[in-house]
């Protein structure tokens, strides 16, 4: 089994398609980790680059990330890869919780497309920041 790790700095990138690079992580049956690579990450959405489609042909079957949007969500499931959402850490700590059987999916997405009154902004660190406007 192959894991994939949207990775900054040694830790979970909150924002999964504007990651530094992916740390994949090659797990044998006894779910030990036997081997470490790193695939560099495409500039953009997660949505609008190819990047799940070259992680299923490097064999990664599951994704443990912080947040992402529907979009890139969907293009990864289409690609046959199990998101975990809501992840955040060091990228070892979090693989050996995953493979615990200590984690589980937030079920929380990171909304980019948002109507009227909801604000996304991403500064130069990957901070994710969203900001609600109220019309009172």
């Amino acid at each position: 089994m192959k894991i994939a790790l949207p990775t900054k700095e040694g830790v979970i990138d909150n924002h999964f398609g504007h990651c530094d690079f992916y740390t994949i992580l090659t797990v044998n049956e006894a779910k030990e980790i036997v081997k470490t690579e790193i695939m560099p990450s495409p500039k953009g959405c997660g949505c609008k680059t190819n990047i799940a489609g070259k992680l299923s042909e490097n064999g990664v079957s599951v994704m443990l990330a912080g947040s992402m949007g529907e979009g890139a969500l969907n293009k990864l499931s289409e690609s046959n890869i199990e998101v975990v959402r809501g992840c955040s850490g060091p990228v070892m700590e979090v693989a050996e919780a995953y493979l615990k059987g200590s984690l589980q999916d937030s079920g929380e997405g990171c909304h980019h497309h948002h109507d009227g009154d909801h604000e996304c902004q991403h500064g130069e660190n990957g901070e994710h920041e969203c900001k609600h406007h109220h019309n009172d």
